[in-house]
């Protein structure tokens, strides 16, 4: 009886052995999530260029306000068109540049009626409530305290009118005599436990490929900031002190186009992201 419990014990113990085997072998090949490829664009493309960039691409970014440097905005009225093509949206509004921000009175006057602004014409474009809307932040390198008043407010009256915020911003760092900042950590630092998605772009290579359209695209995480949802890796027209290990991806005019675009008509930037609608309410 004795002999039979031990051989029963040491069954069991192989038993478990190989279960907890199987257990690590699956954790540790446990397949990566999906990585999908968007272009960004300051200017609607067309209707025509829709079919064409949708063969590339999982999503296209959309202007809730004029680009920087423009004064009109030419994705107003496209949002239903866009999506019945199958792209997901990256949505988007201007950011304000440190020098127009006079105080912090000022920085969070301008942030909260910039996010009202946002948030109405969200609404008027068909975007459901929960949407990220990113914040075009331009500006590389630390941020003045005045502009963490601006995004502050930004992302609290963003939440009052029942959207969600996103920033997007510089991940290239900056050299500050000695040592380096980003903009994506200057912001994660001021946050003080506000939520914010984070969009980022550092098209310096490595890490980035250049202009490139991978069918299995590279995580975004490789852009430096596991904290990201978003990637921009190539930007049109090309940097060359930040891009000189990859120039050859890039078009001889210095630019990035999509391999539809046989005429050249769309000098876009390239990202990378979580999801195939990056600006979707959460589930």
């Amino acid at each position: 009886m004795f002999r039979l419990q031990i051989i029963f014990f040491a069954l069991l113990l192989s038993v478990s052995a190989v279960l907890l085997a199987l257990q690590g072998h699956s954790s540790n090949d446990a397949q990566p999530s999906r990585a999908y490829l968007g272009f960004d664009l300051n200017y609607y493309p067309g209707d025509g260029a829709l079919p064409i960039l949708r063969k590339t691409f999982s999503f296209s970014s959309y202007w809730l306000s004029p680009p920087p440097g423009e004064r009109h905005n030419t994705w107003l009225g496209k949002r239903a068109l866009v999506q019945s093509q199958g792209l997901g949206l990256v949505v988007l509004y201007n950011g304000r540049l440190s020098k127009n921000l006079k105080s912090a009175a000022d920085a969070r006057r301008k942030g909260t009626a910039d996010a009202e602004n946002a948030a109405t014409i969200a609404r008027q474009e068909g975007f459901p409530p929960g949407t990220i809307v990113f914040l075009d932040i331009e500006e590389g390198g630390r941020l003045s305290t005045a502009y963490h008043d601006y995004v502050h407010a930004w992302i609290d009256a963003l939440a009052k009118a029942d959207f969600r915020s996103g920033a997007y911003c510089s991940g290239v760092p900056i050299d500050e005599g000695g040592h380096s900042i980003t903009t994506v950590a200057d912001l994660l630092e001021h946050l003080g436990g506000r939520n914010l998605t984070l969009w980022i772009f550092n098209d310096v290579c490595p890490p980035s490929p250049g202009c490139v359209f991978p069918s299995t695209p590279p995580a975004v995480a490789q852009g430096g900031f596991p904290e990201a949802a978003l990637w921009q890796f190539a930007q049109s027209p090309q940097r060359k002190d930040r891009t000189a290990k990859c120039a050859a991806t890039y078009n001889a005019d210095g630019n990035c186009y999509a391999p539809g675009d046989a005429k050249r008509e769309w000098s876009l930037d390239v990202n990378v992201a979580n999801s195939a609608n990056p600006s979707a309410p959460a589930k």
